[in-house]
């Protein structure tokens, strides 16, 4: 087999059909959409009717803004020094809620806001790989600024409790900003819904193209922009517009929303079959529950296997996977997720991710059962740590 590609939570292929509708805005269609001549004016009615799917596609209402950004990493600093300029520095607040399993997007943005004095409560994940809200509600205070907790975590693929955190977060007054970028494309986002401020995305994690994602702004909320020079996306986001990439993530919001029940029946099923495959092998483990889970997503430990050394097996065979460990030496701080659920040091540094997508087939499934059997009696027969 010529390769499977098993790392989805990392990033996607491009959809065909998203690339086809990209193509003719590099050599055609180029001009800069704030020219006045017909080159960039000629943009605008694309550039509108991708914004408008990413619109429909979290369910934004028309008041609301969608700022397009160069992806989430973006999206979740300026989300996070936004709201230090706006209620921090300016303000009278000076707390910000999150959880130790943040992307570092947020997680290490937050440790930055730290130095400049801002008060960061990291919550802890329980037994399951969760936060409840009753953590969110105690960890709030007055001089709580913003709460930021993501949908989904990439690692393990649990849903957090979002619309319970929006709504306690709504009732205190407090500004919630989501991460979502593991949950677009994988299970239904709505920000009315969750009664979500601020959240962010980005289009590689949905099979649009890598380079683009965007931040959703609540109506009503002011946040300082990142850059400044221009007045492009109404004076929120200086920079000129990526036009063949807004064209992209438009049309791949579309079909990730087109086949979300796909990627909950068909992708679920086949990721369902890989774990029960999987968990027939002595000493292995599926982190969370698969109801609260999004349909894609397994973080599989193997005991006495260190997760690196699946990885090379793995790939050596074609299959491309990723290491749920935080590091390969046990001296070396181990993978938090793994240590939350109960994991011995041993344990929490032999998880792998792996994370499917709608263009996985059965067939691919039935080459990585293959591989990551003999696999696994290859590297238990020479480990140290495993009898």
């Amino acid at each position: 087999m010529k390769g499977v590609y098993l790392d989805n939570n990392a990033t996607t292929m491009v959809d065909p059909k998203v690339k086809e509708l990209m193509d003719p805005f590099f050599c055609e269609y180029y001009g800069n959409p704030n020219s006045l001549h017909k080159f960039g004016t000629q943009t605008h009615h694309p550039i509108h009717k991708a914004i408008e799917e990413l619109y429909k596609g979290i369910n934004a209402n028309d008041e609301d803004d969608i700022i397009i950004t160069s992806c989430a990493t973006e999206s979740n600093n300026w989300a996070l020094k936004g709201v230090y300029f706006d209620l921090i520095h300016n303000g009278s607040k000076n707390h910000i809620v999150t959880t130790e399993v943040e992307h570092p997007a947020v997680g290490a943005t937050c440790s930055f806001l730290e130095s400049l004095g801002v008060r960061v409560t990291r919550l802890p994940i329980n037994s399951n790989g969760n936060i409840s809200v009753d953590q969110v509600r105690e960890a709030i205070c007055e001089d709580t600024a913003l709460v930021s907790i993501m949908w989904a975590n990439n690692e393990t693929g649990l849903i957090f409790p979002i619309e319970e955190i929006g709504a306690l977060c709504k009732e205190k007054g407090v500004l919630f900003h989501t991460d979502a970028v593991q949950a677009i494309g994988k299970i239904p986002v709505d920000v009315q819904k969750a009664n979500v401020d601020l959240l962010s995305f980005s289009a590689h994690k949905f099979h649009g193209p890598k380079g683009v994602g965007a931040l959703y702004i609540r109506k009503g909320v002011e946040l300082t922009p990142s850059f400044h020079g221009g007045e492009h996306m109404r004076g929120r986001r200086s920079g000129t517009l990526n036009v063949p990439y807004i064209v992209g993530m438009g049309e791949a919001m579309r079909l990730a929303v087109e086949n979300l029940e796909y990627e909950n029946t068909q992708v679920r099923a086949l990721r369902d079959y890989l774990e029960d495959e999987l968990l027939k092998i002595k000493d292995v483990f599926v982190v969370g529950s698969r109801e609260n889970r999004v349909p894609n997503t397994t973080l599989i430990s193997v005991r006495g296997i260190e997760g690196e050394a699946m990885l090379w097996d793995l790939n050596k065979a074609g299959i491309a996977c990723s290491t749920g460990s935080a590091c390969a030496s046990e001296d070396l701080e181990a993978n938090p997720v793994m240590v939350a659920i109960g994991a011995d040091k041993e344990l929490a540094h032999t998880a792998i991710r792996i994370s499917l997508s709608r263009f996985n087939t059965k067939e691919e499934i039935e080459y990585m059962l293959d591989v990551f059997k003999k696999a696994v009696e290859r590297l238990r027969n020479i480990s140290s740590s495993y009898e």
